[in-house]
Order: C-alpha cells, then structure tokens, then sequence
C-alpha cells in the first residue's frame, strides 16, 4: 500500500517493523467507481497485497492488473493475485511500460511516503491512456485534530495514520489537489474517503458550510489524465 526509500542493504526500513495489518485492505471505494471493461489495464503505485487489484479483477473491472510495490513480503502476495507486480522503490527503479498502457491509476495512501511524488505523478503521465482514470488518497493534515496540536506547539509523530512517522510529505485537501492539477491531471473530486457522520454534517450547517476541510481525515481524489503533457 506505501512507497518509500530502502536502506542502503536494501531493507525496507520502517515498514519493516509495521505490522501485517497494515499491508491488509482492499480499497473497495476506488474499484466501485471504475467502468466495467474486462480489456483494461490498470496501473497501482504500492499495491501492497494485491487485495485492491484481485477485487477488480474479480468484478471484471480490468483484463489485466499491474502493482509497484517496495515492501517484499507483500510484493510477493501481491504476485499470488494480479498480473505482474515490481518491486522497488518507484522513485529509482526503471518502468517498462510502452506509452498509454493503462486505463486507470491507483494510489492509495502512498504520494505523502515520496520524496517527489509531483516528479511521479509527471513521469506516469505518459504510461497512462488519454482520458485514465486517476484515484488517489492521503492523509489530510488539516485536520481539526492536527491544528489542536499544532496550536500546543507540538508535532508528535506515530506508528500510523496522518502523523505516520514514515510520511516524507503532508497535504491538505487543496494542495493535493493542486498538486494533480500542476501535473498533468484535471481533478473531478476531492472528498473524504468515508461520508461525514451526522454530527459532523450538523457541525458544518452550523458554519455554513465553512470549514469542511477540517474535518477530512482522508483525502479522496478523482481525476483524469490531461492530453497535454505535464511541463517539467
């Protein structure tokens, strides 16, 4: 599921030391949203175990699923369910792919773990069809919780979740957004992974609609590949 630098023995560092649990989990939200088209070919950066790719295979949602992923032990799950998967560090390694190969890209909580994930996103563009399908998510560090600690003073890092301490980069709704927008991608949609409880709603009509970013655990992004190529 995350992407991130190895040691120099070639060890996966913190994640080795993350337990299985996390590597779980399909993400049954991206898949439901994809056409059905058993030809497709569809691209996910850290794709953990394979969970997510095996559910759309499985729904015939695509032909044929790739996966990148860096942590070994999940890699090879991973193999035991899709079509191919290559493991390594997506920012160094070589990508095979011949031009507009893939219908559609994953990245499900893996951009904020990259030391360039807008370098990336530029680089996939062209493996991607005209008009792919992009789905994306990150934790959102404007969150309610994360400003009440910020206004402590503090920026205590944990073992997951938005203050991950394996993250390299942090976002908020807009310059997640921004940042698809500056790459080469048009942005459908920028919700929250799960629908706000009632309280949360109540909250929100109360401020009139203001606000709404603070209360975004995670950041779900829709978009597509843009026919102009990101400038450099």
């Amino acid at each position: 599921m995350h992407d991130s630098g190895t040691g120099a023995d070639g060890s996966t560092g913190a994640y080795d030391i993350k337990d299985a649990s996390y590597f779980e989990g399909a993400r049954r939200d991206f898949v439901d949203e994809l056409p059905d088209n058993p030809q497709a070919h569809i691209l996910e950066i850290g794709c953990s175990n394979g969970n997510t790719g095996a559910l759309a295979l499985q729904m015939n949602k695509c032909g044929r699923y790739t996966g990148v992923e860096i942590h070994t032990e999940a890699a090879h799950k991973a193999r035991e369910k899709i079509s191919q998967v290559l493991i390594g560090d997506v920012e160094q390694m070589e990508l095979p792919w011949e031009d507009h190969s893939f219908d559609a890209l994953m990245l499900s909580e893996v951009l904020e773990h990259l030391v360039d994930p807008w370098k990336l996103l530029r680089r996939l563009h062209r493996y991607l069809k005209p008009g792919a399908l992009v789905f994306a998510s990150s934790p959102n560090v404007s969150h309610h919780r994360i400003i009440r600690m910020l206004l402590k003073g503090e920026w205590n890092l944990t073992d997951d979740g938005i203050m991950d301490r394996t993250h390299l980069r942090w976002f908020t709704p807009r310059s997640f957004a921004v940042m698809f927008e500056d790459s080469g991608y048009r942005v459908l949609s920028v919700e929250p992974t799960s629908p706000f409880r009632f309280q949360v709603k109540l909250q929100l009509a109360l401020l009139l609609g203001k606000g709404r970013h603070l209360f975004i655990k995670q950041i779900k992004i829709k978009a597509v590949r843009k026919d102009d190529a990101p400038a450099d």
